[in-house]
């Protein structure tokens, strides 16, 4: 398929409002090794079975096109591609002078991250979806604009972005909105404090805010730091050795986004989620949490949300194929297609810019490559 087919058919998938974490540090330098790109991923000890895209029933030539446009193309800014059919990892490629051990910044994929920590945390018995923030709060009552729908807010709030705070990151004059946030000493009294837009759950806006919240709740339930948590319970279990976090003036880690990983640790997270919670036949998350997280509870823009997961369909040849995915500022997302037992994960440095959209481009050609 030529890449002028791949930019038209393209353009009908836009992300609309998802992405977040604005906040722009310059990234990191590459180490400017040169592309690469293999049907025949290597075996690394990382966790990863590795096998080709023939042997798990994808076309070779159409995943090596993709691979190939994406390489040679005028798409700038697409730095990895990772896809792995069946459990298996079946495809990589490494662009932009990016390599396969490079940590990328993720931005707001790194909330569908605090999305697994907080299910993980449930199971645990350490919060419930349906405890109310002031459960969890030291001092909640001496915040500012603290009234009945404040005191309302529960965790699921903040799981489907529809907490009710005057936050909206894709409004530069929302009181909420993350880019206010950053100065701040502390990030979490500054979304505690908004004033109330609407009752919690009757809408959903995109707030930042909230997830920072969301993972500072983790932690203090857990008695320990988010990092040392996700180390212990999420990413142990992985076998991610590699991470780094954004962190708040005070050097806590924060899970509103910005998690920097290797392509292939990333994609763990969409392998996770498509069986059932569990990794090399352990259980990491609740299976009850990862069918949660598949529906859209509710919407932002024209995708479908819920649990800090975006939901939208693709069409494969005449199909519509169902997909849950993560996504973040930059070109930044896990794409998860359960029928298809296919995960697509592309990481990105097109921060801030409608470039961001430019992995959308390739979906629908490797989603036609699976046999």
């Amino acid at each position: 398929m030529s890449l002028a087919r791949i930019l038209f058919i393209g353009g009908l998938f836009v992300v609309s409002g998802c992405g977040g974490s604005g906040h722009a540090p310059a990234p990191d330098k590459p180490p400017g090794t040169q592309p690469t790109v293999s049907l025949a991923p290597e075996n690394t000890g990382d966790g990863w079975t590795a096998s080709t895209p023939a042997a798990e029933r994808m076309d070779d030539a159409q995943v090596r096109a993709v691979l190939e446009q994406v390489r040679d193309g005028n798409l700038q800014g697409i730095d990895s591609l990772v896809v792995a059919r069946n459990g298996k990892l079946v495809a990589e490629g490494y662009f932009n002078g990016y390599d396969r051990n490079t940590l990328h910044d993720l931005r707001s994929t790194g909330k569908s991250f605090t999305s697994a920590l907080t299910g993980i945390a449930v199971d645990q018995g350490l919060i419930a979806t349906a405890d109310p923030l002031s459960q969890h709060i030291p001092d909640f009552e001496r915040h500012d604009n603290v009234d009945a729908r404040k005191r309302a807010i529960t965790v699921r709030n903040l799981l489907d972005m529809a907490s009710g705070f005057d936050c909206n990151d894709s409004d530069p004059a929302s009181p909420g909105n993350e880019e206010k946030m950053y100065p701040k000493q502390d990030w979490v009294k500054f979304v505690l404090d908004l004033p109330m837009a609407f009752d919690p759950g009757s809408r959903s806006s995109y707030c930042t805010g909230g997830v920072i919240l969301l993972g500072s709740i983790v932690s203090y339930r857990a008695g320990m730091a988010l990092d040392d948590y996700a180390a212990m319970w999420l990413f142990g279990p992985l076998d991610i050795r590699s991470v780094e976090w954004r962190r708040d003036p005070a050097g806590k880690a924060t899970g509103g986004g910005g998690l920097k990983l290797r392509p292939r640790d990333a994609a763990k997270l969409g392998q996770l989620y498509l069986d059932g919670g569990t990794w090399n036949g352990r259980r990491v998350v609740p299976a009850a949490w990862v069918a949660q997280s598949q529906l859209a509870t509710t919407s932002i823009g024209t995708d479908g949300y819920g649990y800090l997961w975006w939901k939208r369909s693709f069409m494969r040849g005449a199909e519509r194929q169902d997909c849950f995915f993560t996504s973040g500022n930059g070109g930044n997302f896990i794409f998860v297609f359960p029928a298809l037992r296919l995960v697509l994960t592309f990481t990105g440095s097109n921060y801030n810019s409608s470039r961001s959209d430019y992995p959308f481009h390739f979906v629908e050609p490797l989603l036609n490559a699976a046999g």
